[in-house]
């Protein structure tokens, strides 16, 4: 038997033939002197400040495709808002509506276009009325600064709405509050009026109502368009962390009435090996169950913010389930058997949290609060060891259950140990670079932020990716024109082995597994992932679609949180090139040559059937700025375990019976510009 293993050092001969610039250096080279005084010296307002750097407010900006974009970001700012006034026990419905708008004055295009209105109305205290327009327009201006009309919030630094605000071609917010009203209207962060303070008798009571439609204004939200389906898991989670709360999205309720234990419930992917143990205390809540997947997986919050990237808090519990659990058995086992299987959630109210970023996905609190006391991770490990520990002791049926799973994870680590202790002494003998691997010089794992020479306020690891090719010649394509900063090559060699029903010693003991496993970092889980986005590029053919599918059954075989939280994506590659002698465009469907045919008269229409017929040149601005990739989602419903067994597994003839029974042939026809249909 053969044993791979492989490192990634940083392919700096490759990036030397690439002819790569810092962009520092870059301007050093090619920039001639340039004069600086004291005119070049400018004070930017709050408002234009979060316009020119909006990614240091919402993270990136999107059009809406994908559910980290920042529109999702300004509804998440909106709600938060009016979730801490439900928290201080101040209103028990949250509205949310998205409306079309053709208002001339909120698009400034004499109505010609239409664009989403985003409505959230909560019925909480209502924003003070003679704070109202610096509440939203003023940085540095909240009430939730001392923690004494506010404690344990999600929003603390008075910054979210002044965001919605600043990146809206139309922002309105208006209050209610003891027989009183105020509403006041912005555009683009600048206000165009305030009605002041007057009576009001009418049918609203008392509350905030904010309303906004996002900026689509060119280096914004351009081509913006709201799905659905991204809200509604956001309203969920809030649904989840605020038991008691109704959120209404467009007429559709989202209540729960057991927390963590319904989140568990609706959101995984298996089956619990035994009942969900759910357990509530003061200021924290927790569920975990074990499962037949590989790997351990977490859903964590803070003051109702879903930390999706974890932090302190999800350190500690994944921590103090482990080292609980092993000291309720007092065996010997390891901390990766007993985890191994195990999805779990946690949800802790810290004062005055202290998050990574404005977009709040990492926690990175030491302490409870900020007079100190308790750590986050002393708090969670005891209430973990109490809690967790006396309902082990009260279930014997779920400790059989459990400590079964933790066998069976035990005996399948044993039966692999020879092959991973034979790979990682091969490696540390040769040291040899991974052969598959066309690395890029910045990382998400990376201990300290890299800034943007473009903007000083975006974060380049979020950008680190890496693209899975099929042969050389498409590796090749790729490779010459990316990125070599963020963007990285990984290399098949033809189709990779089908992964279904095979036991995790085939990441080891097949080459291209275990190097993609150590080009991405991912044996022991996601924590020091070294990508952000894993990029599957593959032939828009009939192989392509199958290594598609290979790659994706190995990732949701033996690494199934990468997909879970929204790592693996797919490239969309254009199908059509049509031209003429004054323009080009690249079409990614059917019915976007189409168009381009009705746009340009007798045009050159090339199919590309291959990532390696298109040029390095062309290559360049379908994975550059413009880049259209599909995020991979896993749902409940999605059936995953019948779904692999069905597509993937030794049902041969069943498939075949399938695709006979649904086969569609239709004739080939010839249309008018010479192309097969």
């Amino acid at each position: 038997m053969s044993f791979f293993f492989c490192t990634f050092a940083p392919d700096f001969k490759n990036m030397a033939e690439e002819k790569y610039i810092d962009e520092s250096q870059k301007s050093k080279v090619e920039s001639p002197a340039v004069s600086y005084g004291d005119e070049n010296i400018i004070h930017l307002d709050d408002m234009e400040h979060i316009r020119r750097r909006p990614g240091m407010y919402i993270g990136k900006l999107g059009d809406g495709s994908h559910s980290d974009d920042g529109i999702y970001v300004l509804i998440k700012e909106s709600i938060d808002n009016s979730i801490d006034e439900f928290r201080m026990g101040e209103g028990k419905v949250i509205e949310v509506d998205i409306v079309m708008n053709g208002d001339a004055s909120l698009n400034g295009d004499n109505g010609e276009k239409s664009r989403q209105m985003v409505r959230v109305r909560d019925y909480g205290r209502g924003i003070p009325l003679g704070k109202l327009v610096e509440v939203v327009s003023v940085l540095n201006t909240g009430g939730k600064y001392d923690s004494k009309a506010f404690k344990k919030s999600v929003g603390l630094n008075g910054v979210g709405t002044k965001a919605v605000n600043a990146l809206s071609s139309f922002f309105a917010v208006e209050s209610y509050r003891e027989g009183k009203t105020r509403r006041a209207e912005f555009a683009q962060g600048k206000l165009t009026s305030d009605t002041g303070i007057v009576d009001y008798n009418g049918s609203e009571k008392r509350g905030t109502v904010i309303e906004f439609v996002p900026d689509d204004s060119k280096g914004l939200f351009e081509n913006y368009h709201f799905r659905d389906d991204y809200i509604e898991e956001l309203l969920r989670n809030y649904a989840y962390l605020n038991t008691g709360l109704t959120l209404v999205y467009n007429g559709k309720k989202f209540v729960s009435k057991n927390g963590l234990l319904d989140l568990l419930t609706e959101n995984m992917t298996v089956n619990p090996l035994y009942p969900i143990i759910h357990i509530k205390g003061e200021d924290i809540e927790i569920a975990l169950t074990h499962t037949d997947q590989n790997g351990d997986e977490y859903f964590s919050f803070v003051n109702g913010q879903h930390t999706i990237q974890g932090g302190t808090h999800q350190a500690a519990y994944r921590e103090a389930i482990g080292r609980t659990i092993k000291e309720f058995f007092n065996k010997n086992q390891e901390l990766a058997d007993i985890r191994n299987g195990v999805v779990g959630a946690i949800a802790i109210n810290v004062e005055e949290p202290v998050f990574e970023s404005q977009t709040k996905v990492k926690l990175g609190s030491k302490d409870m609060s900020p007079t100190g006391g308790v750590s986050v991770n002393k708090f969670v490990n005891d209430f973990v060891k109490q809690q967790l520990d006396n309902y082990l002791h009260k279930t014997p049926q779920t400790v059989e259950i459990m400590l079964q799973k933790i066998q069976d994870s035990e005996k399948e680590r044993k039966a692999i140990a020879g092959v991973t202790k034979a790979a990682r002494e091969r490696a540390k003998k040769n040291l040899v670079n991974n052969p598959k691997l066309r690395d890029c010089q910045i990382h998400l794992n990376d201990a300290k932020p890299v800034k943007s020479a473009k903007d000083a306020d975006d974060d380049l690891r979020l950008e680190s990716c890496i693209f899975i090719t099929e042969g050389l010649s498409a590796s090749g394509s790729i490779t010459k024109s990316r990125d070599v900063r963020t963007q990285a090559v990984f290399s098949l060699r033809g189709k990779p082995l089908n992964s279904y029903g095979l036991s995790k010693s085939v990441v080891y003991e097949n080459e291209e597994f275990n190097c993609l496993q150590s080009a991405l970092n991912i044996e022991d889980g996601l924590d020091e992932l070294r990508y952000n986005k894993v990029i599957i590029a593959t032939d828009a053919d009939v192989d392509g679609m199958h290594i598609r599918l290979l790659m994706l059954t190995f990732f949701l075989q033996f690494f199934p949180d990468l997909v879970k939280k929204g790592h693996v994506y797919i490239l969309q590659t254009p199908l059509f090139r049509v031209k003429d002698k004054n323009q080009i465009v690249y079409c990614y469907s059917e019915e976007e040559r189409q168009k381009a045919l009705n746009k340009i008269k007798n045009p050159e229409i090339t199919r590309f059937k291959g990532l390696g017929e298109i040029s390095p040149d062309e290559f360049k601005g379908f994975i550059g700025s413009g880049i259209r990739l599909d995020q991979v989602n896993l749902r409940k419903e999605d059936n995953v375990k019948d779904l692999l067994a069905y597509y993937m597994g030794k049902n041969t003839t069943e498939r075949q019976q399938f695709i006979i029974d649904n086969l569609v042939i239709e004739e080939d026809r010839v249309d008018n510009d010479g192309m097969m249909e």
